[in-house]
């Protein structure tokens, strides 16, 4: 793959991206586990390219200084976060712009090569080393005993992984693929709306309950579900989101008594499952 690396323009927790050529961008992850996230990501997101999704293209796979990289096309434009942090776009603005991206990607017929939430929630959990393994066991056995979904879920669709470019807005980072339940993939804006500081305030309440509300209304409008199917249909799957959200340290150390107190939400939600 021909280019070099230029200026950064971006990070993240598992990786850093480049200028590489012209109109193209290297996401380089980090030393150690990243690489291997970094190898499924390019996966998901050639698969879900390939199937007519909306997801980027591949260029091309690299290696720098042992470091492993995923070339990009570059997207020129703020992130849908940056607009809605800085007052720039309302709340209901942004949440009637990602509705429509969760319609695209549910109604793309999932590639093969994605994960069923079995699967998924395994590797996470594996991969992560943060969720206790009663309770992993527990959402396993969960998961087992729910029917199983053909639905793509891109996993991890939140304002911070929507880049609004000229063309419209376009949807990155597509590690976190899955086959679930169409409201799982709602639940997990949620979760990170209220989990990752974007709503210090709380879900429920102020700029973040804005977003989510126009999020589900403008979904069931589009997607002709009404309010009460769509969180009846995400009941049983409450116990495996947040497990999920345990697994990737939404919850961090330093916010240990919130830790706890989720896990022993994970072990009251388990043993009803299981009386």
């Amino acid at each position: 793959m021909q280019g070099s690396l230029g200026e950064k323009i971006g990070e993240g927790g598992t990786s850093d991206v480049y200028a590489w050529a012209p109109g193209q961008v290297v996401k380089l992850f980090k030393a150690g586990a990243a690489q291997g996230f970094g190898w499924h990501e390019a996966r998901m997101t050639r698969a879900v390219f390939a199937a007519g999704g909306p997801a980027l293209e591949v260029l091309g796979e690299v290696r720098l200084e042992g470091r492993f990289g995923i070339v990009l096309p570059r997207l020129d434009g703020p992130s849908l976060l940056q607009l809605w942090e800085t007052g720039a776009m309302t709340s209901e603005q942004a949440g009637a712009i990602l509705a429509p991206l969760y319609i695209s990607v549910h109604r793309t017929s999932p590639p093969k090569d994605v994960l069923c939430l079995r699967d998924w929630f395994g590797a996470l959990s594996r991969g992560t080393g943060l969720v206790p393994e009663h309770i992993a066991t527990g959402v396993l056995t969960l998961i087992e005993r729910l029917p199983s979904h053909d639905v793509l879920c891109h996993g991890d669709l939140h304002p911070g992984n929507v880049i609004m470019t000229a063309e419209g807005p376009r949807i990155i980072d597509w590690s976190a693929t899955v086959c679930a339940p169409p409201a799982f993939d709602l639940w997990r804006c949620d979760i990170n709306l209220k989990e990752l500081a974007y709503a210090p305030e709380g879900i429920d309440g102020g700029p973040a309950g804005a977003l989510n509300a126009t999020v589900w209304s403008e979904y069931e409008r589009l997607a002709g579900i009404s309010p009460a199917a769509l969180t009846a249909a995400i009941g049983p799957y409450l116990p495996i989101l947040r497990a999920a959200a345990l697994a990737e340290g939404a919850l961090s150390s330093s916010l240990s008594v919130r830790r706890e107190q989720l896990i022993q939400r994970l072990e009251a939600d388990l043993g009803s499952e299981e009386a």
